[in-house]
């Protein structure tokens, strides 16, 4: 550490004070000499809370680049000083509503006390250390309660970065799986359009190839195979036609993978459970490995704790993260069957050949602990059909509005699609004249509230849908 270079012995915790006058008096004078010669440390003594609001958007706009935006920015950011239950403090003192828990992720809302004291107290103990021959209690304890929250089969835990890492993990393990047993030409894999699995390679390979927001690679990433998109209510043709291209390319495909209920970034459809059983049984009866990517859709969020437990049906791998560790922290995995692990680590290589910095880093999986339970211990299903009511009834009408497609709602989602694309800073100051902060994106304009937000707040994040919907 930068202190330890300054003057031998002194402790480098003395880097987490934010002021000079809050150190250890015998630190004080060195670090007040030295920041005269250290730039950085100067800046690190002066604390973060010395940068005014004009500082920090004039900072963000010179050098930060934003997701799915280009540079610079076509919208102004709001700068967020704090956040607390479900309420955003933005900079200037105002405070909105989060209807979207921070891209679906924040579902006990924020600063939680439960959450924050399991942060404290693992970092009182460890905040990182490699998972490469060794391992934690927190993760042995995440590991053993996603085995037993997730469907049956799913038994062993590949921890991973973020959702888009963990949906590449389950790609490679199906591929794996099946070199490990003698059947290289079973690499691609087949899905059905309309989806969004990620940002990284494998996961943009199968997001829909034709508008949506990675066909800008679609002559660079591995061709994969599509059906159609499914319709919302169930259709025997549509299985019929599913089946048919499955059948067409089983002796090439490793997987079928797709969101099960939800279809999330890639248009926010749902569809009926009745097509997850249809997926199970082809997989099972063509040979083929079955993944779902409950990332977006895992802790509730549909209404049933996985969105599988729809349908009754398990996948041979199953990828989690977002809602995971509450928002708090970057997590996410990827769960298979004892089958497909056995055949991976009987392969050639032995083993799977995946291993992130960050594995399972302890602070990480301790809170995810903590969230999960949180979610198990609480009445959440009570919690999520009060979202549905709220949102169904604080939407309703809007499907009459000009320029209004669909109005649609499943559980803890409440989706107005429009039928032309909506403007992002104008959407976004409508939303915030209501007090709520929504991200739109294409045509879509929608909420995924937390949990913990009262009637009266979910009632004014729909108000907001409706605001945005009239811009």
């Amino acid at each position: 550490m930068l202190l330890e270079t300054i003057r031998p012995g002194v402790s480098s915790r003395f880097v987490l004070c934010l002021h000079v006058g809050e150190c250890n008096p015998d630190v004080t004078p060195v670090l007040q000499s030295s920041a005269l010669r250290y730039p950085a440390l100067r800046r690190r003594a002066l604390g973060f809370r010395g940068i005014d609001t004009s500082r920090i958007s004039a900072l963000d706009a010179e050098h930060v680049w934003h997701p799915y935006g280009g540079f610079p920015s076509t919208t102004r950011p709001l700068v967020v000083d704090s956040a607390e239950g479900v309420r955003l403090k933005l900079s200037d003192g105002s405070e909105l509503i989060d209807g979207m828990s921070s891209w679906w992720a924040a579902v006990h809302g924020y600063r939680h006390p439960v959450l924050d004291a399991a942060v404290r107290d693992q970092l009182s103990r460890m905040s990182h250390v490699m998972f490469g021959g060794l391992t934690h209690e927190p993760a042995a304890r995440l590991a053993e309660l996603l085995v037993q929250i997730t469907p049956d089969g799913l038994d062993k835990v590949f921890f991973a970065d973020s959702g888009s890492v963990s949906v590449e993990v389950a790609a490679k393990m199906c591929i794996q799986y099946w070199r490990s047993r003698g059947r290289e030409n079973k690499r691609r894999l087949m899905t059905w359009r309309g989806g969004y699995h990620g940002d990284t390679f494998a996961p943009m390979s199968i997001c829909d190839p034709d508008g949506g927001m990675h066909s800008l690679w679609s002559d660079v990433l591995t061709r994969q195979i599509f059906a159609p998109a499914p319709p919302s209510a169930y259709e025997p043709d549509y299985v019929k036609v599913f089946e048919r291209i499955l059948e067409a390319g089983r002796d090439e495909i490793a997987a079928i993978v797709v969101e099960p209920i939800v279809q999330g970034a890639g248009g926010m459809r749902f569809h009926d459970p009745r097509y997850l059983t249809e997926l199970r049984r082809m997989a099972d009866e063509h040979d083929v490995l079955l993944v779902f990517d409950e990332i977006a859709t895992g802790f509730g969020r549909t209404g049933e704790l996985f969105a599988a437990g729809h349908a009754g049906v398990a996948p041979d791998v199953m990828c989690v993260g977002k809602a995971l560790t509450g928002g708090y922290m970057t997590l996410a995995a990827t769960l298979c069957t004892s089958e497909v692990a056995q055949a991976i680590s009987a392969g050639e290589a032995g083993g799977l050949m995946h291993g992130p910095t960050f594995m399972a880093n302890p602070l990480a999986c301790a809170v995810a602990v903590a969230a999960a339970e949180l979610v198990l211990e609480r009445d959440w299903r009570a919690e999520v059909s009060g979202i549905e009511r709220g949102l169904l009834d604080g939407l309703a009408g809007v499907e009459d509005l000009p320029g209004v497609a669909d109005v649609r709602v499943l559980g803890g989602i409440g989706v107005v699609e429009m039928h032309e694309p909506v403007d992002m800073q104008r959407a976004t100051d409508a939303a915030v004249g209501e007090g709520v902060w929504l991200r739109p994106f294409g045509k879509l304009v929608y909420a995924m509230p937390p949990y913990v937000c009262t009637p009266a707040e979910v009632g004014r994040i729909a108000a907001a849908l409706g605001a945005v919907a009239q811009t």
